[in-house]
């Protein structure tokens, strides 16, 4: 039975999936247009390869890093009626991370030439002068999204998740405005732009939320002696290194990605941005609302609520990523040829991206279950373990690609491949050692959830092919209209095979989603 602090994460982890749903969808368009203005050429290649340093300081600042640290010290305070006290020490850690990112903008606007050859080593000639100009282009939106991070952060700590829900939406508007508006215009810096103007508006869309906590309690302070602060940056720096070993490997990735024909990267991109939607959307929607409630019950000493939390949003994320991998399998193609088949990009195009994409999709339960195991770390203040064991598991990723490359069969597939048995190999290692820490998780629990939801998404991947197969038969798959219905039409089918399927099996985390639905229904 939930407790009142999971039914609290449950209802925020509803409005999540909602909003990152939404956000999710605006970023396909995204791609879609970008696609279909660009095509898949070396300037797309360009400004992906530069978009990847923005990119990946968003992931890690918006996506956690800078809350997987704030919020187990400002939470405690709060849960211990400190208020004053917590706001002395957020002011100070805002003020620092403030002065430091702006250094940090002016000098990689400065060095972006040296830059440039950490995210694509083999870029060369005119592509390796473009990316260089995007890179500087778009650096300013690291500070940004910096900002937005500290923003979500506080609202977070305070059980608040709308107004920095919202935040990524306006972020993917701002982009799409820019391919659309000016892309016509001043080619692919319009899209550079687009990435500036929406950075600004995922701050914007939590700045009068954040301030009506901040007014006069913050205060511009630089006394880095603080004890709390110390705290903070103790647990900051190795969530930093912990929540980017995901996004260092999609580097690596692209890196290796960069030796091959020209065209790859944003094949790997667009199957890495499918790959990407059930993760965000469950996963991340899930640990990012679980994760105030799991400090807030460490700080207390609240251990068996702790352990009862994770253990349900580590089940709640098994049982929804499971059929969602296997549904990216078996409708590969399809989906890559509706969302992005048109303008320049290719039927080869499509059938290199939906290769890659079966290969990401292996993984995909891992990287899901990473995210809430990797916060439950951080929520007792463990920063340094999920340091330690990514750190292997770039290294296990990096040999198996240069081992995978190597078959030119394989190509993308093993660099998608290497990565998904990496993040199999990080999940394990994490699970065992958060047990034997913390004691007893529930993972007996959560295995039967695993295996009974592997049995229900084989049975829904078989009814999706026929059902796929049987609608294509009929309305061919040339027209958009066709391939909407005949993919729409196959999803469908998959989610009411699962979802009776999960019924027979009598699997919990059915019932917990189907209450949570209920209850917004009504509301």
């Amino acid at each position: 039975m939930s407790t009142e602090p999971q039914k609290t994460a449950t209802k925020a982890a509803v409005l999540l999936m909602v909003t990152i749903t939404v956000s999710r969808v605006l970023g396909f368009v995204r791609e879609a247009a970008i696609a279909n203005i660009f095509g898949s050429s070396y300037v797309t290649d360009a400004f992906y390869a530069a978009f990847s340093v923005p990119d990946l300081m968003y992931y890690l600042l918006v996506g956690g890093a800078l809350s997987s640290g704030f919020i187990p010290v400002f939470s405690s305070y709060l849960a211990k009626d400190k208020e004053k006290e917590g706001w002395e020490v957020a002011s100070i850690f805002i003020s620092v991370v403030f002065c430091l990112l702006l250094i940090m903008t002016v000098v990689g606007i400065i060095f972006a030439p040296y830059l440039v050859p950490l995210v694509a080593y083999k870029f060369t000639g005119k592509t390796l002068a473009l990316t260089t100009k995007l890179t500087r282009v778009m650096f300013s939106a690291v500070m940004m999204t910096a900002i937005a991070g500290l923003e979500s952060g506080i609202l977070n700590s305070y059980q608040e998740f709308t107004a920095s829900a919202f935040g990524p939406i306006v972020y993917n508007i701002g982009i799409i405005a820019g391919a659309l508006m000016l892309g016509k215009k001043i080619g692919v810096y319009g899209l550079a732009v687009g990435v500036l103007i929406g950075a600004a508006g995922n701050v914007l869309t939590q700045y009068f939320s954040t301030v009506k906590h901040a007014t006069g309690r913050f205060r511009f302070n630089l006394d880095i002696h603080n004890e709390g602060f110390k705290q903070i940056i103790g647990l900051v720096i190795p969530a930093l290194i912990g929540l980017s070993i995901t996004q260092i490997n999609l580097i690596v990735n692209q890196n290796i990605a960069s030796g091959l024909s020209a065209g790859s990267i944003t094949a790997l991109r667009y199957a890495n941005r499918l790959y990407q939607l059930p993760l965000g959307i469950f996963a991340m929607a899930i640990s990012t609302a679980f994760f105030p409630t799991m400090t807030r019950q460490v700080s207390v000493a609240d251990y068996k609520g702790f352990k009862s939390t994770f253990s349900q949003g580590l089940g709640s994320i098994l049982f929804i990523t499971v059929p969602s991998s296997v549904g990216l399998i078996v409708l590969s193609q399809p989906i890559v040829r509706l969302l992005f088949k048109s303008g320049s990009f290719t039927e080869a195009n499509v059938r290199l991206t939906a290769f890659t994409l079966i290969f990401y999709s292996l993984g995909l339960f891992a990287y899901s279950a990473i995210q809430v195991i990797t916060r439950g770390f951080y929520a007792i203040k463990d920063t340094r373990t999920p340091v330690i064991i990514g750190a292997i598991a770039v290294g296990i990723n990096i040999i198996l690609n240069l081992a995978f490359v190597r078959f030119s069969n394989l190509a993308l597939g093993g660099i998608a491949f290497s990565y998904s048995l990496a993040g199999i190999i990080n999940m394990i290692m994490l699970l065992y050692i958060l047990s034997k820490k913390v004691g007893e998780i529930g993972l007996g629990g959560v295995i039967k959830t695993f295996g009974k939801s592997a049995v229900a998404s084989a049975i829904m991947g078989v009814c999706v092919y026929f059902s796929y197969s049987g609608l294509t038969s009929v309305l061919g798959e040339v027209s958009k209209m066709s391939q909407l219905i005949s993919t729409g039409g196959s999803i469908i089918v998959g989610v009411a095979v699962f979802v009776l399927m999960s019924y027979i099996l009598k699997i919990d985390e059915l019932d917990v989603i189907m209450d949570m639905i209920k209850r917004r229904i009504k509301k």
